[in-house]
């Protein structure tokens, strides 16, 4: 049976098209006033934005959610985990003052943020999934606390699993630092030590210290590696490749698993929305933005997390491709453009392959216009 997954377009002709009202018409379109019961502890769950990142969603779509929530007297929060790699967001302190930085600020947006694993990412609960790769999981804790939860998800490209959109927020997003670094066990990247122009970017941004560049050579230690895969998009010249034959496939089925586990435990309570729009090559978690493959679409939202994902995944590949882009092939409408953009990965076809095997919602989705 198909899903229901409503849609608001960036078109608009007048200030009552104002994006932003959209938005608010969306959430209750897509029934999460349903779920939502007064004095109910709403976890709003976002990216905040790397420092220097462009690409995040803007504060104010975040206000209109938050008084979408408050009108249902709910009580909402904004949340996001720590992050595994070397950056602005690897423990609370830096995560908030990141977050306040890009505008997230309790005046911005009249909701409290809290950080979902605490102060060093060690605040997680243990979800038993009993999956292929996981018997349970690691979550940060504060998320599995809260009485309901919408997830607010950049609809973009990712240099490890070909998009990143609902399933990647929720899942690599929600993980404790521990947890990521589960869901990263087989990544381990390898330096072409010909294209090594040894600028030692790639070292700077690694978290165990696991590079050694020098005259003689430049390698990785995989005893030490974690596989966060910074290296991979830090480096300026495309030295530090991964092979992803099993590997790009297999994270994004860990990452689907955090993703269910997350999702059976809110049960009824949950809602989804994404923003395809700045649909950047690469992960918010970079600490720049280049130019978007395809223009601007909208927004989508549904309680079917697998029909949203298929829904943004198969508008953004209907779409011309834009040129002098990172998208280098694939332009045409009907071409996976997140393969375009990472060849060496599915596109992130395995994404939506998995979701649908472990019955997390329906591949067929009614596109609802508003």
């Amino acid at each position: 049976m198909a899903s229901q997954v409503y849609f608001a377009s960036t078109r608009a002709s007048g200030h009552n098209e104002s994006l932003v009202e959209k938005l608010y018409k969306l959430f209750f379109k897509a029934g999460f006033h349903e779920f939502i019961e007064e004095d109910d502890l709403v976890a709003i769950k976002l990216h905040f934005g790397e420092k220097g990142n462009t690409g995040f969603i803007r504060p104010l779509y975040i206000r209109r959610i938050v008084e979408a929530i408050k009108s249902r007297k709910g009580k909402p929060f904004l949340t996001d985990a720590n992050t595994l790699y070397v950056g602005s967001r690897a423990n609370s302190v830096d995560h908030l003052n990141t977050a306040i930085a890009n505008g997230f600020s309790y005046a911005t947006i009249q909701a409290p943020l809290i950080i979902a694993d605490g102060l060093t990412g060690k605040n997680f609960t243990e979800i038993p999934v009993n999956l292929k790769h996981f018997d349970k999981i690691k979550v940060g804790s504060e998320v599995m606390h809260a009485d309901a939860l919408i997830t607010v998800s950049h609809f973009k490209g990712h240099e490890l699993t070909g998009f990143g959109g609902t399933f990647k927020n929720i899942g690599m997003g929600l993980g404790s630092r521990s947890g990521k670094q589960m869901m990263h066990s087989d990544v381990l990247p390898e330096i072409d030590e010909e294209k090594c122009e040894k600028c030692r970017k790639c070292v700077k941004f690694c978290p165990e210290n696991a590079i050694t560049i020098n005259k003689e050579t430049s390698t990785i230690d995989q005893n030490l590696c974690i596989g966060c895969g910074e290296c991979v998009v830090t480096c300026p010249t495309d030295a530090i490749k991964i092979q992803w034959e099993s590997t790009s496939q297999g994270v994004q089925e860990r990452i689907v698993e955090f993703s269910y586990g997350i999702i059976k435990e809110k049960k009824d309570k949950i809602g989804y929305i994404n923003f395809v729009m700045n649909v950047t090559p690469d992960c918010d978690c970079a600490s720049w933005s280049d130019k978007y493959i395809v223009d601007d679409i909208g927004i989508l939202a549904s309680k079917d997390p697998l029909a949203l994902e298929q829904a943004s995944f198969d508008l953004v590949n209907k779409q011309d491709g834009r040129h002098n882009t990172a998208l280098k092939k694939n332009h045409k409408p009907g071409e996976n453009k997140f393969k375009g953009v990472h060849p060496s990965t599915d596109g992130g076809v395995r994404t939506l392959e998995y979701a649908a095997e472990l019955g997390l919602g329906s591949r067929d989705y009614e596109l609802i216009e508003i």
